[in-house]
Parts: structure tokens; sequence; C-alpha cells
């Protein structure tokens, strides 16, 4: 049931516990034998936020009549999983609420919404957003139950309209005790811009350092048919030339830039759509000779054929900082292999500098799950080796 002045209904209920989000874009991925094309059937992903609120009897009854009066309408939802402290203290009589804007999705125009102690929401609406401040149309009166609150208490939220895109679950724990589960399906997607990452060769590399601190699960395959006639031997038939490394990949981020970042990040992959550099974090390059600041030959143990080595990116962790190379050309020393990097590193090279090979993926999965906690976000990527 839409507000009497025409708006969407406010879901205002301020979710206490882990809020899902889903980004899901669509892909059509055209294989050959030597490589794939990849064709984007969605220009920006459908938005899929569950919300859960840990609600008392009057609150499950609230929750029931809003669900009763307005399922099949428009919503206005707050993002609770872009929540934000204000940095100053809100009054009564203002029209600015001081508050970092760019970890979040406040847009001019549209309305956002004001929690104190985790109450129900009140919306104000914006009329210009600063880099430290939100400019709204009228003064704060109705959204703050006293004539000052102090910052500490306020949750502040952007709003976007929604719908309904599943049955709301009340689950009573007790009489006075239950969990409302709310599912939106929200309107007007942004356009967010990719964070700052090293790039190599002109695609970004991942370098999380979540990646290197939770466990990354592999998978070596390459696409073939097992020929079977029921009477003689098994035959194996390639059926594309590449060989496929695929990963299972967890990132995490805390405090709201983090969340952001990687936010931005994950909407910059467009589902299957866009491939990145994924170090291995396996230190399968062990020097057996350090290098001088201007050599480009690395002497290495032995871990694959020579001609294998040609063409493969690497990833040194230097000092300084991280750098990215290309082995151009390989040849058996003694016992040890001998490879010629693409340029040398400017710097000196210790035996014990960790390398890693870099792998270029894309994500195997157009539908993108974040789990927003209360301490950090998480995501479980499965992202596939792609040639280009």
């Amino acid at each position: 049931m839409p507000e009497p002045d025409g708006r969407p209904q406010l879901w205002p209920l301020p979710a206490a516990q882990e809020i899902t989000e889903v980004l899901e874009w669509r892909t059509d991925v055209l294989q050959s034998r030597a490589g794939e094309q990849r064709i984007a059937l969605r220009s920006r992903p459908r938005e899929i936020v569950t919300f859960q609120h840990r609600r008392d009897a009057l609150g499950m009854a609230r929750a029931a009549e809003l669900v009763r009066a307005g399922f099949a309408g428009e919503w206005l939802v707050p993002l609770w999983h872009m929540a934000v402290q204000p940095t100053a203290d809100l009054v009564q009589g203002a029209t600015e609420i001081t508050v970092d804007t760019s970890v979040a999705d406040f847009r001019i125009g549209d309305a956002v919404a004001i929690a104190v102690d985790g109450r129900e929401a009140s919306l104000a609406e914006i009329a210009d957003v600063a880099a430290d401040r939100l400019i709204l149309v009228e003064q704060l009166g109705a959204q703050l139950p006293t004539p000052s609150v102090v910052a500490l208490r306020v949750s502040i939220a952007p709003v976007r309209s929604g719908v309904l895109s599943a049955p709301v679950e009340i689950s009573r724990r007790r009489q006075n005790d239950g969990l409302v589960t709310v599912t939106f399906l929200l309107r007007d997607a942004p356009e967010l811009t990719a964070p700052v990452l090293p790039s190599y060769l002109g695609r970004p590399v991942q370098t999380d350092p979540s990646l290197t601190r939770s466990p990354i699960t592999a998978s070596l395959r390459r696409a073939v048919e097992y020929v079977d006639n029921g009477f003689g031997p098994v035959v194996v038939e390639p059926l594309r030339d590449l060989f496929e490394r695929g990963e299972a990949i967890n990132l995490k981020a805390q405090g709201a830039a983090e969340r952001w970042a990687l936010r931005c990040w994950l909407w910059a992959l467009r589902g299957r759509q866009t491939s990145f550099w994924l170090p291995t974090w396996g230190r399968e390059l062990q020097l057996r000779a350090a290098m001088t600041s201007g050599s480009t030959l690395m002497r290495v143990a032995p871990v694959a054929e020579l001609a294998a080595y040609v063409g493969r990116a690497i990833l040194l962790e230097m000092p300084s900082d991280f750098r990215f190379r290309t082995i151009n050309a390989a040849v058996a020393e003694g016992a040890d292999h001998r490879l010629t990097l693409s340029s040398s590193l400017g710097e000196p090279v210790g035996i014990g500098t960790k390398v890693h090979f870099l792998t270029l993926v894309r994500s195997d999965a157009d539908r993108i799950e974040i789990r927003h906690g209360a301490v950090a976000s998480e995501v479980n990527l499965p992202v596939v080796e792609v040639s280009e």
C-alpha cells in the first residue's frame, strides 16, 4: 500500500542479523577448441538483498501487517548493508547530515533512512550529496526522538525502490522473540567504478591480502570425451586445446571503505564477462641463486618441462612492491632451469624471494553472493582459467 503522498511504502525494520546481497548478471559463453567468446546479455546486474530482522511479538505483528497490505506493491528499501554512522551528532532543525558519502550509494533526489537505537527507520529526502555530508530538502524533525541525538546511536543508509521477490518468512522462537526474513529485488542498479588495483598487460591483478589467509581450493582439468564401445579400451579424445585451472577464492572485507571497494570490484567483473590475473600463491618458482638489479635471468628449481614455462606470467613478492613479468625463454642449466624474463626488476632479487605463477581467470558464475556480517563482508567466488 503506497503512502498518502503517493510514494512507495517504506520497509522500516532495521536489519539485526546477517544480510545477503546477490548480484546476477547474464553472460553467454561460446566456447571453441582454442578459446571462447563472452557475450553480455545484461548491461547491469539484478540486485537481490535478503534481510533478517529479530523482532518481539509487536514487531512480528507489524511485519506481517506491512506485508499483508502491500506484498505486490513497490517498496522503499533501506540498504542496511551500506549503513554508516554520521560523524557528528544529529539535531532537530538541521538540514545536513555529516557522513562519509563515498562508501555507500547515496543519490541526489532519493531518500535516506535514519534509524536511532535500532528502532524503525524514518526517511529524509536528499537535495545534494557532498563528499562529507548529505544536504537535505527539509529540516530534521520527527526523524529524531529528541532535540539532539549522539552520532553513535544513529545509522544512516541509502534507500532504493524494490519489490518483494520471495515469501516473507516469520520464524517464532518463543512468544516474544522471532526472526523475520524478507527478500527484495532492487530497482535502478547503479554504475559503479572499479577500484584501482595493480595491473599487468592491461588487466587488473587481484592481490587482496585475504587471499593469502584463507584456503584456496583448485581443480586441474581439460575438456575431454571418453569413447567407450563397451568391448575395447577406453579412448580419451581432447575437446579443447586449453588446460583449465579452476579455483574457489574467498575474499573478506572489513570496514565501510573495504566493503565498498569489494562491491565495486565484484561489480567490475560483470559476472563471467571480465578476466583478471590471479596469483596462485603457491611459490612454484624457487630461486637457486640471487639476481642482480639489471639481470633478466632467473635460476630456479625444476618444476615443469622447459616449453611449459614460456609465455607464463609470474609475480615476485619484492620488498618494495609486487612485480609482474613474463617468461620469454627457458633452458636447462645443470640440475636447474634458467628462465629469461621479459625485463629486469630494477633492484636485486634475494634467493628467498617468493615467486608465484599468475593465472588469467574469469568468474565461473554470473550469480555472486556477498554475505554481510556485523564485522566483515565475505564472498566465495569460483574462477576458471581463460586464454584472454
